[in-house]
């Protein structure tokens, strides 16, 4: 294989860069070393054929397919971009080893790549990363230092170990080595889908949406690509704005994965030619989303995966054939019970009310009795006495109760509401 790159891009968290060729951007992100990322990116990744959705194509009117990027060994993209920027360094660079900072999908990814490679890998993650991440890094061959308690604090510290040892720093998005890497998804959907109209991708620094943006232009200017951003972490969407590389004062978001503040410089020019559009989601609409994945596709998609298609909702066309990219599926099992718990209460399928009934026998049973007439399941119940200082005159009864949804809570509710109860809702966590 040609080797196009001898040097390293070195981007450091501020956005500054060194040691950088001033050709390198150039010989990368370039038709041709995207053919050559799609085949050697194939030793590591599974094929991810696009899902049709019935689903998601009747809910907007439109043909959507999903890419299932959830579904790679490593449970990410990353490895993509990872493995190709191996592929680029020389002979002495691997002797020396490579070295990252994440404390999530592009830690699995390098960890991986260079075990393929069979190369030293050394992963610089935050001390408050959950175990169960540390560990799957591990058992791709890595060493683990733990180090800070954000991920800047650990960029850093991989920076001052890249010094001193000679190890290559692989960055998480800003490098064009791994935003061709990245980009050999765009190639794999338009040879399925030939006649693809929309590319929908998760942006948190760019890497993913510069590579898909940049290869789909290349193949078919028509194509529309969108990037989706979580409204908490919206760095690109503002860095377009204002024309130039911002940093957000802070981000506050659950879809971790792309909660970045500063967006790649490197590849920026990149974004501002390629991207059509940026949509933001709220939180709100990843959780909902998440039930939908589960639900209806029996997928598992983190927060940050789920980006497009919470954005589907907002794209104003009918009658095109769109893809959505699902970046990634790596969730802890707390996390995953928390987001569906917070999605059946969104779509109102569980929701709690609070009713007042003098303190005598019998008031539980009529109203359990109501609830049972409309077909209501009652999972939990409180019982208040002290909600006033005359429990005689009231105590409080909240009731949680699991419904079909919005319709079906709302005759509960009315049904309540006849038998004398005056129910009101009370957002609760079950």
């Amino acid at each position: 294989m040609k080797k196009r790159m001898r040097k390293t891009v070195k981007s450091k968290p501020d956005g500054t860069e060194s040691m950088k060729e001033d050709n390198m951007a150039k010989e990368m992100l370039t038709l041709e070393a995207f053919e050559e990322a799609s085949e050697i990116v194939k030793e590591v990744t599974l094929e991810t054929k696009l899902v049709y959705s019935d689903y998601l194509s009747t809910l907007t009117g439109n043909k959507v397919y999903l890419k299932p990027e959830n579904m790679q060994f490593t449970g990410a993209y990353k490895v993509r971009g990872a493995y190709y920027k191996a592929s680029t360094l020389s002979e002495e660079e691997r002797a020396k080893g490579v070295i990252t900072a994440s404390a999530g999908n592009h830690a699995q990814g390098v960890a991986y790549a260079a075990k393929k490679k069979g190369m030293k890998a050394t992963i610089v993650m935050p001390t408050t990363t959950p175990l169960i991440k540390v560990n799957r890094t591990k058992n791709f061959g890595a060493d683990v230092v733990l180090y800070g308690d954000v991920y800047d604090e650990a960029c850093e510290k991989a920076y001052q170990l890249a010094e001193e040892h000679g190890y290559t720093f692989i960055h998480p998005f800003d490098d064009p080595a791994v935003a061709t890497g990245q980009g050999t998804i765009a190639m794999e959907i338009i040879k399925e889908l030939p006649l693809v109209d929309v590319i929908l991708v998760p942006i948190g620094g760019g890497g993913l949406a510069t590579g898909v943006s940049t290869l789909a232009k290349l193949l078919n200017p028509k194509i529309k690509v969108v990037g989706v951003e979580t409204a908490g972490a919206a760095c690109m969407k503002k860095s377009l704005q204002e024309g130039k590389v911002v940093t957000l004062p802070g981000v506050d978001t659950i879809a971790d994965g792309t909660a970045v503040k500063t967006p790649g410089s490197v590849i920026f020019p990149y974004i501002q030619q390629n991207i059509d559009e940026i949509i933001t989601v709220e939180d709100e609409d990843l959780i909902v989303s998440f039930l939908d994945m589960v639900e209806n596709h029996k997928m598992v998609v983190e927060n940050s995966g789920l980006l497009t298609v919470a954005a589907l909702k907002q794209l104003d066309v009918k009658g095109k054939k769109i893809v959505a990219i699902l970046s990634g599926g790596n969730m802890d099992v707390i996390t995953m019970a928390s987001v569906v718990q917070q999605g059946l209460i969104f779509r109102n399928r569980i929701f709690t009310v609070s009713v007042l009934l003098p303190d005598k026998p019998g008031q539980l049973q009529g109203v359990s009795g109501v609830i049972a007439e409309q077909n209501g399941n009652v999972i939990k119940l409180e019982h208040n006495q002290f909600v006033t200082t005359n429990r005689k005159s009231a105590v409080e009864l909240r009731i949680t109760i699991e419904a079909f949804g919005t319709e079906h809570k709302e005759k509960i509710m009315e049904a309540l509401e006849q038998g004398g109860y005056k129910p009101k809702v009370v957002r609760t966590l079950i």
